[in-house]
């Protein structure tokens, strides 16, 4: 398992050395869009290679980061605002949208309104859902944006600040085994904590679902 998560952290590392702010943008508008791969997986990496090497700037991968985010976040917006409720209720599960999530996403963002827009990009599974519900009711785009580049931007920083920390821990980049899981159990721990308080109860499932 040791020798996986090098030659994992490597692709990677070495990726970034070639592909740079544009490699983060691209990761992180296919994590906004329809496709889970996790931002945790993303920033932390390219910022600690930042820190360390001065290849890429610290606050460029931030904003690489935010605006890939944005990106694919409006993808989704447009995608849902032209296609319409209908359209993304019956044809959405072809791209692993199912009905059940954009009425989960719809009761979410009914619940914290327009500030949930930039609430949902700290969050996961609403983070990549959320432009559904704000495409469908043709939320004002310009306000859309500036609440999810606010959100990817604060996002951003936390995980780039961690990438920074964790890339301190000596232990962690030589790949002690207990090392490395202590940081996934603790960052699994915050995010696990956070859906279940912000997400889970407002996405619980609908009692019926129209098609």
């Amino acid at each position: 398992m040791n020798a996986m998560f090098h030659q994992l952290i490597d692709w990677y590392l070495h990726s970034l050395e070639k592909g740079g702010y544009w490699l983060v943008a691209l990761l992180m508008a296919i994590e906004s869009s329809i496709v889970p791969l996790p931002s945790e997986l993303v920033i932390p990496p390219a910022a600690h290679l930042a820190y360390t090497q001065g290849k890429m700037s610290v606050a460029g991968v931030v904003i690489a980061g935010a605006l890939g985010s944005w990106i694919g976040a409006t993808m989704m917006y447009w995608v849902s605002r032209l296609a319409g409720r209908p359209l993304v209720m019956r044809y959405g599960r072809f791209v692993r949208i199912s009905p059940e999530k954009v009425a989960a996403a719809e009761r979410w963002a009914a619940c914290y309104g327009p500030f949930g827009i930039f609430f949902s990009r700290l969050l996961p599974v609403v983070r990549h859902l959320i432009g559904i519900p704000a495409g469908i009711v043709r939320m004002d785009f310009r306000l859309y944006t500036l609440y999810t580049l606010a959100g990817s931007t604060a996002w951003c920083a936390v995980l780039a600040w961690i990438g920074i920390k964790a890339g301190q821990d000596e232990a962690l980049m030589h790949g002690e085994l207990h090392r490395v899981t202590l940081w996934v159990f603790g960052a699994f721990a915050v995010l696990g904590t956070m859906y279940y308080l912000f997400v889970h109860r407002q996405m619980k499932a609908a009692p019926k679902i129209e098609l």
